[in-house]
């Protein structure tokens, strides 16, 4: 890691040395290119193009870097929780699981780049500080990630330089000890605007409400973007995250008992000690070259390369029963320690522009990728106490005391290819009728163990080659509202493992929506009503644990997966935007269904009904004070042999007053009604945070 660093830290400071190069010939140079890709970009959503969200045939949400503020969202997963369609499962303190329309969201991508997560699974939270905004693409979204299944995929938008001078410093402070602190700097480097750079920094030290727990993580990112030449642009930034967490939880709560009732514990309970830690390091860098090749065609080739170290102390509290005794006792400890790093770097070309046919003007994309991600972790056996029993819960921090550890073994190691071909193009079939078709070849090579732990007994997984197609249509019933329906084969490769320790065959399926989107109060509004359907054929359930083997055997006590097939349909609805200039409303529903091979529920831990909403206005007789209410609603759950949860709403809100010009103070307050709840029901339990403040001021300098 510490060499690209320094790596990282050369390209940038090449880059400012290109930007005083550019000062000193400024003169030689025109300034159209940058500056006016910095004031219009947009995203390209579900296909690469750059469609408007009423243009584009799926399902798309977006939160951004106002609303995040406004509602005091400074981890990614809060961020994620009022979003609409989306289901955050925070089954740890540091790692969670999202699903969207019944499956789990693989897919996580930053500037419209990335790879699959590890197991569905996201460990630690992303400060939302870094970034412009967050969308949400619901549905297959195979076309622009080579692989993916029927939930979606989440995209990060990072902040970019701006066109102008600006400082903004943050401080905020709140219940549990909280206190942060966040710059975010924008500098243009030059006279005629043609190189800029932006600096982002944010810290934050948190306690909880889970006994012991603590957080603190810092962040630091950097860009600078130019222009090379009459028509390139060169952009590159680098983002570095040092997180801490003490006291952790791995694994969640145990309720259900063997007398058939559910335990009820306080919201603080945590199986954790004191000497249980989980650290991570992360430095993210990319290099991003776009270049105008004419009036209606640009070239652009992307490198990521993010490099991560992770390090644990953990205790693992279950029941061989799975199930509490009647006392609350019955519990079993298991210590694990290790060291774990990863390198992934993707490299994408692709070319993008319009061309005629037909007596009309229509859009193509096609590019080459290729991203790898290698996987390395080391672990330490515990030599004293291992599968202690634990006393009758809840307990405190200091019932278990820290092993001796053995000599650092190695555990795991995973590598994994991906190349793929993409091209798609909207053909302009009509006035008001447009057909988007694409199509997506890949190719995966992988070795190693299972990234879920378990020791895969094929250790070369044999290679995977696909053809994905995407067929999608949008007609302009109004200037105002489009109808659209959208296909896509689903395809995925599969991590997991079966009960001998092999991988399971690659998950396939099929994904079609059909909607319509409407825009109302001259643009400012849109609506979106869609309908979709979804099969996926062989998906990973778990099974149980591999118990019939020796305890010396490396399978022992791993979690096993067989192959079921899973049906997903519903309905979502959003309505987002603007009703006046000083209101801005954010409402969704979505009623889902999920059947299993004997036609009978399945995922029944994943709500049914789920309501999501934001709204915040200005109070007219005292325009410096805004006032807003965010929150979610969903059905009740349950997990067979596990607890159940009743429905339940979670609301928050903030009042923020503007002092002056420059200065806005914000009061935040969340889960407002103090609701106790069980956040996630996938691998246990957890309670969520009750009633907790936050008080910030924002200036601008």
């Amino acid at each position: 890691m510490k060499k690209n660093i320094v790596v990282t830290a050369c390209a940038l400071a090449t880059a400012l040395y290109a930007a005083e190069y550019v000062q000193a010939q400024e003169a030689t140079l025109e300034k159209i290119v940058v500056t006016g890709k910095r004031a219009n970009r947009i995203s390209k959503g579900a296909t690469g193009l750059a469609l408007e969200l009423k243009e584009t045939p799926q399902s798309i949400s977006s939160i951004d870097k106002d609303e995040m503020a406004d509602f005091g969202l400074t981890g990614s997963n809060e961020a994620l929780g009022l979003a609409t369609g989306i289901n955050v499962e925070q089954y740890e303190t540091n790692r969670a699981i999202f699903n969207a329309r019944g499956f789990e969201i693989q897919l996580t991508q930053i500037d419209g780049l990335g790879m699959t997560n590890s197991w569905g699974t996201v460990v630690g939270r992303e400060d939302t500080f870094l970034f412009e905004s967050i969308e949400l693409v619901r549905g297959a979204n195979g076309l622009l990630t080579g692989v993916g299944n029927a939930s979606g995929t989440i995209n990060y938008i990072r902040k970019r330089p701006k066109n102008e001078a600006s400082t903004q410093v943050i401080v905020s402070a709140g219940s549990h000890a909280l206190k942060r602190v966040a710059l975010d700097y924008n500098k243009v480097l030059t006279q005629d605007g043609a190189w800029a750079a932006r600096l982002v920094l944010a810290h934050e030290d948190r306690e909880s409400h889970l006994r012991d727990l603590r957080d603190k993580r810092t962040t630091v990112y950097g860009v600078v973007d130019g222009q090379i030449g009459r028509d390139g642009v060169l952009t590159v930034g680098v983002t570095a995250v040092d997180a801490k967490q003490d006291s952790p939880m791995w694994g969640s709560l145990t309720l259900l008992r063997s007398d058939g009732t559910q335990a009820e514990f306080p919201v603080g309970s945590s199986t954790s000690q004191h000497w249980t830690y989980w650290n991570t390091k992360s430095v993210n860098a990319f290099v991003e070259y776009a270049h105008r090749l004419g009036e209606d065609w640009d070239a652009k080739l992307t490198y990521n390369n993010r490099q991560g170290d992770e390090s644990t102390r953990l205790l693992y509290a279950y029941s061989n029963s799975g199930m509490l005794n009647p006392d609350n006792t019955g519990l079993v400890g298991w210590p694990y320690r290790s060291i774990g790093d990863s390198d992934s770097q993707v490299l994408d070309a692709n070319l993008s522009g319009k061309f005629s046919a037909f007596g009309r003007k229509h859009d193509l994309l096609v590019g080459l990728s290729r991203s790898t991600n290698k996987t390395a972790d080391d672990s330490y056996a515990a030599l004293t106490h291992a599968a202690d029993a634990l006393p009758a819960f809840p307990f405190g921090g200091d019932v278990y005391a820290e092993p001796e550890w053995g000599p650092r073994l190695p555990r795991v190691r995973g590598e994994q290819t991906l190349t793929r071909l993409y091209g798609v193009s909207r053909i302009a079939i009509a006035d008001g009728l447009k057909g988007i078709l694409g199509v997506n070849a890949v190719r995966l090579e992988r070795s190693g163990a299972s990234i879920y732990g378990a020791a895969a007994t094929n250790t070369v997984y044999p290679d995977t080659q696909e053809v994905s197609p995407y067929v999608g249509i949008t007609y302009d019933v109004t200037p105002d509202v489009v109808a659209y329906a959208s296909y896509s084969d689903i395809f995925q490769n599969q991590d997991q493992t079966d009960k001998k320790g092999e991988y399971l065959a690659p998950m396939k399926g099929v994904n079609t929506e059909i909607g319509v989107k409407a825009e109302w109060l001259n643009k400012s509004l849109l609506s979106t009503f869609a309908l979709f359907a979804a099969k996926q054929q062989g998906l990973a359930t778990l099974a149980g644990k591999i118990t019939d083997v020796p305890t010396t055997d490396p399978l022992y006590n791993q979690d096993w997966y067989e192959g079921k097939d899973v049906d997903s349909k519903g309905l979502e609805i959003e309505l987002s935007g603007r009703i006046s200039k000083d209101t801005r409303l954010t409402l969704g529903f979505t009623r889902l269904i999920l059947t299993g091979d004997d036609n009978k529920d399945a995922s029944e831990w994943v709500p049914r009904n789920v309501v999501n909403f934001r709204a915040d206005t200005r109070i007219p007789l005292l325009p410096a004070l805004r006032v807003g209410v965010g929150g979610r609603w969903q059905a009740d759950v349950f997990k067979v042999g596990g607890p159940k949860q009743d429905a339940y709403l979670v609301a928050n809100a903030f009042a923020a007053y503007a002092v002056t010009q420059d200065a806005t103070l914000r009061l935040n307050v969340n889960n407002l009604l103090d609701k106790k709840y069980i956040g996630g029901l996938v691998y246990g339990a957890m309670y969520g945070a009750p009633r907790n403040l936050a008080l910030t001021l924002e200036y601008k300098l």
